[in-house]
This record gives structure tokens, C-alpha cells and sequence, in this order.
């Protein structure tokens, strides 16, 4: 009887951390998003285990907001918390009790959006991979140089551009942060394309924020169409995602490498879309041969990981098994995790910014999560 006290009492717990006074082991609510839900156990995951690693991350100390999987097209799970959370611009945190309704910063996800509507465009014939960046701003002469002017959009796409850029989490925020001078800065671009040539172009992985600013006005040119314009008529409401922000900066210009805000299921449509090899509902919204090079990886960073078209690539274990991943990450702990030969999208949102500890824990949740599928 003492034994069957102290479980109760510990289920009561971890209820009460529940939104709704839930366990999240069930299958999720419908919630006219377009998501058709299903249970673990139908789509092939074990159930039993699977309710084990949500409960370790809804009573774990880790501040993770969200979790959700999608399996075979359909949403399996959907778990939420409350934690403290801030926004790019601010230096202090404040509690939020999270839900299928909120948005969340997206912070560097927006990098691996911003790639999509790169393969759009391209589609589309108005940009080329291997058009030299500096051709594209004659107004800055200086771009010329025989070195600079090797690099391309593709370059940029894989960061591996070459120019000198300093960007770590430990300096996010200060001065020594390179990214947080285009938040600033008037000119970015010109910024970010006259830095000093510090390695071969298309050699070396760089993590450069910079690039996607770039890449970013590239699209505006190439479209004659606004940054927010092109996200949504071209990728947002085919997705049916209505409900999303792109923080400006001081000047009014969308933060194309960290501004924007999406709802975590809405994050998860594009992780479905990815899966589907770049179709949604049978239309096909992103390049189906785009969505496979995005994914695929075009630069070593080493540790087995690789960067593909503003996506990070790398494989897991499986079954006695090495299975290929790609994932979109984001600052502070977000996550897209997709794993194309389980069929498997999984999404992640914390507030752990700055935190280079964070991707350790989730990466371990990921790969509990993954053991659980069967089959």
C-alpha cells in the first residue's frame, strides 16, 4: 500500500506539470491546424517507452518548453511546460506558461527557413548557385577583389565562404559577437562581405549569421518581393501557417538569420514537409530536388556532423544501425530533428539561451526518443 501511495502521489506530480492537468502518452488534441493526431503504438513507436521519456522531460530540471513528434504524417506527441523565456532583445526572463497557442523564438531556425525560400526562388529562375555575390552589389566596388569575388550564394548557403567571422555563443551579445553587429548596423551587408578573407572559399566551415543577412537580401532583390512577403505567399499559408512574427531590427528589416517566431506545430509542418520531400497535403511547396540537397551535406565540420544548405546533417544509431539525420537549430535550445529513413520529424523549444549544455541534454532526448521506434 505504501508503494502504490508513492506512485500515485509521483504521477500526481508529474500531472500537475501538465498543461491541463494531462500525462502527454496520448494521442494529441485536433486543433484545426491541419494535423490529424494518432497514438505512439499505431504509429509503430513504443508506447510504454516513449511515456517514459516524456515524463523524464516534464519533471526534468532542464528549462524545455516544448515537445512534439510527428510519425507517418500524423502528430503522436505534444507535450508543453511553463519556463522563462526572452526575447532576442531583451536581457531579462520572464515565466510563460506554454502552450499549442504560442509562439516561440525560432532564433537560427530562421537560417534554415530562409534556405527554403532560397530553393524556391531558384526554381523559379531568378537566382543561380554559382553567381558571384559581389556581381550582385556593384554599388560596392571594393567586392572585386579576385579572392572576394570567388564567393558564391552556394558559399554562403554551406558558411563556407571563407571571410573572417567571430560568433560563439559565449560572446552573444557583445561586442566581440560579429552577429550582434548587424543589429545594428546600417550597411550589414556591406558588413558582412568586406570582412578579411580568412580561409580558401568553399574550404572551411565558418558559422556566419552574416551569410543569411546576405542571402536574405539576395531573395529581396531576385524577387523584387519583401523578406516577410516571400516567407508567407510562398511558404507560410501553403503550410497553413497564418499565426507567425519576424522581429525587425532598429531599422524596420526583418532579423533573417534569428527573428523569427512560429508555433511549435507549425515548426513541425515544415519538418512534415521536409519528409514528404517538400510537399504539403500533396502540393508541392519547396523543390523536392532542393529539400534533398538542403539536406544533404556539402561541408565537414568534423564529429561525424556535416552543413548542407543552411541545415545541419549527421547520422544516429538504430537497430545496430547508422540512420542519416538533418536538423534545424536554433539558439537557447530549438529544434527541428528529421530522420528521413524513420519517417520521423521531431520538434523541440527551451529557453536556454546561451547555454551550449542544452544541446547535450536534447540530443539525449532525441536519441530515448528515437530508440522507441519499432519498426
Amino acid at each position: 500500500m505504501v508503494a502504490l501511495a508513492v506512485a500515485t502521489l509521483h504521477l500526481l506530480i508529474l500531472a500537475s506539470l501538465a498543461p491541463a492537468g494531462a500525462l502527454p502518452c496520448g494521442a494529441p488534441p485536433l486543433l484545426r491546424d491541419d494535423w490529424q493526431s494518432d497514438t505512439p503504438s499505431h504509429a509503430h513507436i513504443d508506447a510504454d517507452g516513449l511515456c517514459t521519456v516524456l515524463r523524464g522531460v516534464l519533471a526534468g530540471p532542464d528549462n524545455l518548453h516544448s515537445l512534439l513528434i510527428a510519425r507517418h504524417g500524423r502528430l503522436i506527441t505534444e507535450l508543453y511546460r511553463s519556463g522563462s523565456d526572452r526575447s532576442i532583445y531583451s536581457l531579462s526572463s520572464r515565466k510563460v506558461d506554454f502552450g499549442p497557442a504560442d509562439r516561440h523564438d525560432m532564433r537560427s531556425i530562421s537560417k534554415s527557413v530562409v534556405g527554403l525560400l532560397v530553393g524556391i526562388v531558384l526554381e523559379e529562375g531568378k537566382l543561380a548557385l554559382s553567381t558571384p555575390i559581389a556581381d550582385l552589389y556593384p554599388e560596392y566596388p571594393n567586392l572585386r577583389e579576385p579572392g572576394r569575388r570567388s564567393i558564391t550564394l552556394e558559399h554562403l548557403l554551406t558558411m563556407s565562404s571563407g571571410l573572417e567571422w567571430h560568433e560563439s555563443v559565449a560572446s552573444y551579445g557583445s561586442a566581440a559577437n560579429d552577429e550582434t553587429r548587424l543589429f545594428w548596423d546600417s550597411s550589414p551587408i556591406h558588413f558582412v562581405l568586406s570582412r578579411p578573407i580568412a580561409a580558401p572559399v568553399g574550404r572551411q566551415f565558418n558559422y556566419n549569421g552574416g551569410g543569411t543577412a546576405v542571402v536574405a537580401d539576395v531573395l529581396v532583390r531576385a524577387s523584387k518581393t519583401p523578406l516577410r512577403e516571400l516567407a508567407r505567399t510562398r511558404l507560410f499559408e501553403p503550410l497553413g501557417i497564418t499565426d507567425w512574427e519576424w522581429i525587425s531590427d532598429r531599422y524596420g528589416r526583418p532579423v533573417a538569420f534569428a527573428g523569427l517566431r512560429l508555433k511549435p506545430r507549425d515548426l513541425l509542418k515544415i519538418g512534415r514537409m521536409m519528409l514528404d520531400r517538400g510537399q504539403w497535403q500533396g502540393r508541392q511547396i519547396v523543390p523536392a530536388k532542393w529539400v534533398a540537397q538542403s539536406m544533404r551535406p556539402h561541408v565537414s565540420i568534423g564529429d561525424g556532423l556535416g552543413y548542407g544548405y543552411f541545415w545541419w546533417t549527421g547520422s544516429m544509431e538504430w537497430q545496430s544501425k547508422r540512420v542519416p539525420w538533418a536538423m534545424a537549430l536554433g539558439n537557447g535550445g530549438q529544434r527541428l530533428f528529421i530522420v528521413p529513413d524513420l519517417d520521423l520529424a521531431v520538434v523541440i523549444t527551451a529557453g536556454a539561451y546561451n547555454d551550449s549544455d542544452i544541446a547535450i541534454k536534447e540530443a539525449e532526448v532525441l536519441e530515448q526518443i528515437v530508440a522507441t521506434v519499432q519498426r
